[in-house]
Formats: structure tokens, sequence, C-alpha cells
């Protein structure tokens, strides 16, 4: 069998940690619970990243290049329906492939103040759906709602199993009557 490229390895050593820290945090999550969860021993996982410290920043690092580049394929689109629509259909296709990213992303909403550039997230997230959180609190409230509906579905169909196509027109439903765009 072929020994797969390193970039994806690195990849799945990402997203698995990625996911461990955004469930347990930094202080938490242990070197050998990182190495069994990407079944590697820690000397095998060191080999790909040289500390945990390494792994988090890089998984930190990934999570938001995601939500850069969603913002990037959105950021000419006016604020409104369609760019909160096509920012969580976007989001969700990362979360169906990638959980753990998204979940660590995610993190700031459930345990701030852990990473100082958790702010950046925030903003980030803030940006993408032209929002200020403090002036527009229910519409806030309603744009986390969404994330959360969509961060915990496509965890569930992706510890399911489940055939993505199947999942994914039920999640965007549902983050979308969250938003308060129900389907017509």
């Amino acid at each position: 069998m072929p020994r797969p490229l390193r970039a994806g390895v690195d990849e799945k050593i990402l997203d698995a940690a990625a996911a461990l820290f955004a469930r347990h945090g930094f202080e938490q999550t242990s070197l050998k619970s990182l190495a069994d969860a990407v079944g590697l021993s820690k000397a095998g996982l060191l080999h790909h990243f040289p500390s945990k410290d390494a792994l988090f920043e890089a998984a930190w690092e990934q999570s938001r290049v995601i939500c850069r580049h969603v913002l990037d394929l959105v950021g000419d689109m006016p604020a409104g329906t369609a760019r909160e629509r096509r920012s969580i259909e976007l989001l969700t296709d990362y979360a169906l492939d990638r959980p753990g990213m998204v979940s660590l992303l995610f993190r700031s909403m459930t345990a701030p103040g852990e990473d100082p550039q958790q702010a950046q997230d925030e903003l980030l997230l803030n940006e993408m759906f032209v929002i200020k959180p403090q002036e527009e609190l229910p519409r806030a409230i309603r744009i986390v709602g969404a994330l959360s509906a969509m961060a915990v579905l496509t965890l569930l169909a992706n510890q399911e199993n489940g055939d993505k196509t199947t999942w994914r027109p039920l999640i965007l439903a549902t983050c979308y009557d969250a938003l308060g765009h129900r389907e017509a």
C-alpha cells in the first residue's frame, strides 16, 4: 500500500488535534492523547510537529486560513441574506470535510480568552457576517445559534459516518432557520 503524502498526513493530524484542542483546551490535551487520536506514538507525532505548542499553533493557523478563505469568497457580496447563506454553505462544507478545524475556530465562542489570537477569529466571523455584535444583539444571537447548530450537526454527521450529501441540505436548512432565513 502506498504511503500517504506528508501533507495529507499533516492535514489529518491537524484536524484530529484541532478537535481535541476544541473539546478539551490546550492545557487538558496531552501529547499522548494527540498521538493516540492519529494512531502515532508520541515520537512519531513529534516527527511531524516538534512540540504540542507547535501543533496547537499550526491547528489554530489552519482554522484561520479556513475562515479567511470563506471571507475572501464572500467579501465582495453585499451584507444581507445571500452573503450569510453563502458563508454558512462554505463553512458547512469545510466542517463536513474537516470537523476539527471548524470546531477549533468556534472555540472562541465557547472558551473565550484561551488564546490571545481568538479576538482575531471573532473579528473574522463578524466581518464574514457583517455584524457589530454589541449593536445588533438579536442578530448576533441568531448567527451564533446558526454557527453552533452547524458545528454540532457536522460533528454528528462525521461521527455517524453519514452520507454527507444527505446531511448537508438538512444542516443548511437548520442554519438558515436559525438565521431567520427560512427556505421558500
